[in-house]
């Protein structure tokens, strides 16, 4: 098994448990929130500011990096959002940890910063959802209705941040290689699901 592989998941499908279970079962790391330390310490920004921006978008028009080589260093061309700051030096250290090896990477528009990756999309019903994670947190007077909105709202943000980085739609089978349902399979069975179609590649 030479691949990166990817998991891009619906909020309260289990992607991010998934995407750590399998790593251990193949024997090879896993990334996550660990990935903003690391872009945190390489480029000498604060840990906090990554967090406040984690899986945000700039408010802004989208900027084409590009450009920037032929622009003047003091015009206002190089006011870039924070946001996108960030996202350049996260797709930095994603792309590094892919070249060095098979690993798991969970969300953060790897699957089109990674070349050849391995890409997953976890996804649940609803109910599942609200399901697993009043049992996670050790709620269950939450009220369900307003779980349900969070869930939409995480969902909305997590798309919204997917299509303006990567132009692609979020959760659309056809930007994947595999796409499995939690709820309905189960945490164990996407693992072994997974594990055994990327040891066939």
């Amino acid at each position: 098994m030479s691949k990166v592989i990817t998991i891009s998941r619906e909020f309260g499908s289990g992607g991010r448990e998934i995407g750590v279970c399998l790593a251990k079962k193949l024997g090879i790391p896993v990334y996550d929130k660990e990935l903003i330390a690391m872009a945190a310490e390489d480029s000498n920004i604060s840990e906090d500011l990554f967090h406040a921006n984690d899986e945000v978008i700039a408010r802004q028009k989208r900027i084409n990096y590009d450009d920037l080589a032929t622009v003047d260093p003091f015009s206002p061309a190089y006011e870039i959002p924070v946001s996108d700051q960030l996202f350049v030096i996260q797709s930095k250290i994603i792309r590094q940890l892919a070249n060095e090896g098979p690993c798991v990477i969970i969300g953060r528009c790897s699957d089109v910063i990674v070349e050849d990756a391995f890409r997953v999309f976890i996804s649940s019903g609803l109910k599942k959802r609200v399901e697993r994670i009043l049992a996670l947190e050790k709620e269950p007077d939450e009220d369900v209705k307003k779980l349900e909105s969070r869930i939409r709202a995480i969902d909305a943000k997590r798309r919204d941040y997917y299509q303006y980085y990567s132009g692609n739609e979020w959760g659309k089978p056809k930007n994947y290689d595999l796409c499995l349902n939690s709820g309905t399979l189960g945490i164990e069975r996407c693992v072994e699901i997974i594990a055994n179609t990327v040891s066939l590649e």
